[in-house]
This record gives structure tokens, sequence and C-alpha cells, in this order.
């Protein structure tokens, strides 16, 4: 059995940066441990599956260690994928997920991805985050991750967290951010419980830091960027129970898997 596979760096106009997601366009689900093994296979932070529903698609995400509710990236890789390559006359693509109806459209050079909005709130602090993230932030709080506030762009850049320690924590991953020089904040996202050190540009975790700041700046444009080693820019917007992250894709790799029963 052989089915498409395409390699797309998200968040970024050039391959070789932002975060890498392989999107594959499937005519029906294959089984779970199959997809998994190919995200596995992969090892890439995250790996796309989709299938069409009427003029939509149902799209499912995998680390090379679980499937997840929602990946940004992944998201905004296939609909470049559709949008750009498979289906060229639409500038429109929704998809169906765990998280509920994700919808993309393409604006000039940018896809607008629209997801739900999450709020971050105050929550439990397990000892084992702050010791783990080896620098005391300003504040924590929670969404569907933890979620660290430093005073600068500096301290995040500093950070250089105990992988092992953040493995024990019960979410999935931990979001840190900070004000930005050249932008309206900064982040960094770290989820080793999924296989995943520090995933170069997090779109879901944006779904956080989109509400976060835009009530603390008090502006509803937001520039962010990911100041992981590939590093992305994204261009955000606060709708209210939604929020809009925006940004480029490049086109890294195309081909075909092979699976062999």
């Amino acid at each position: 059995m052989e089915t498409p596979i395409y390699q797309v760096d998200a968040f970024t106009s050039t391959v070789f940066s932002g975060n890498p997601a392989a999107v594959c366009p499937l005519g029906e689900w294959l089984p779970d441990e199959v997809m998994q093994a190919i995200a596995r296979e992969n090892n890439l932070s995250e790996t796309a599956f989709f299938v069409p529903e009427g003029d939509s698609y149902k799209i499912r995400w995998f680390t090379p260690e679980a499937e997840v509710d929602l990946c940004g990236h992944a998201t905004l890789a296939s609909a470049y994928v559709i949008l750009k390559l498979l289906e060229t006359s639409r500038t429109q693509v929704q998809f169906f997920s765990r998280s509920g109806l994700l919808t993309v459209s393409l604006e000039a050079d940018l896809l607008a991805m629209n997801f739900p909005s999450q709020l971050p709130r105050p929550c439990e602090i397990p000892p084992m985050l702050v010791s783990g993230l080896g620098m005391e932030p300003s504040e924590i709080l929670c969404s569907e991750d933890y979620f660290a506030v430093y005073e600068s762009e500096d301290d995040i850049k500093r950070l250089e967290p105990d992988m092992n320690a953040l493995c024990s924590i019960g979410m999935r991953g931990v979001i840190v951010t900070a004000p930005g020089r050249d932008a309206d904040f900064v982040s960094r996202f770290f989820a080793p419980r999924l296989g995943i050190p520090e995933d170069p540009v997090t779109g879901s975790a944006h779904c956080a830091l989109i509400p976060y700041w835009s009530r603390r700046l008090d502006k509803k444009e937001l520039h962010a960027r990911q100041i992981s080693r590939r590093g992305g820019e994204l261009f955000c917007r606060d709708l209210g129970d939604r929020v809009e992250i925006s940004g480029c894709a490049a086109l890294y790799m195309s081909g075909t898997i092979n699976i062999w029963g």
C-alpha cells in the first residue's frame, strides 16, 4: 500500500526554519497503530493525517509518541498542501477535529487559522515544574499546558530545562513567554512527555498566548516570535472566544510512503 506524504516548514517563508510537519492525505483512515508508526518513523514533532468529509476534511495529529487533540503548525501545513498543491482554486478549508471546527483561509502569502481561545488560568504548581525550568518565573498559569511568564526575552533564551523533570508533570507541555524586543511577545514550548523536548514553533500554544498578551498589552492584533533554534513568526488576532493565528509555509519535500503488510 502506498500513500502520499509531504513535509512542510510552517510559520516561515523559507525552508530549514519554522516547524517541519509531515502531512499525509488519505482516502480513508489507516488503523491507529499504523498512523502512530508513521509518525514515529517520521520522527517530527507532528504528523497530520486528513480524510475528505464532504467539502471539508477530518484531521488528526500524532507526535512520535501519542495522538494529540490540537496542533497548529501541522494544521497550517495541511492547509498549505490542500490550498497550494491539491485544490488550488480554493481559498479556504475547514477541518473537523477533536478540538472542534478549525478554519484556515489563504490571505495573500499568509495562511490564517481560526482556533479556539484558551485563556490561561491560575492553577496548582507542581514542585518539579520550577526546578525543571531552572529559573523562577514571575507567574505560572495553565491552559492545556503550564504557562510560565518571565520578565524578558533574554530570560526565555537562557532557559535550559531539565527534560527529565518536565516529563513528570501532568499536562501536555510547558509554554514559557515574555515581552519581545522586536515583537509583542516571544515564547518557547517544551513537551518531552510527548517525545518533543522543544517544539520549534507551536501554533496551538498561541491559543493561550494570544488572549493572555492581548489583555496584558490591551491589543487585539499581535506580532509573535517563537525563539527556538529554528525560529518562527506568527501574526495573531484576539477574536474573543476564538483566535486567529497566521503564518507562511514552505514545501520542503514530497514523496510516497510504502507500507508493506
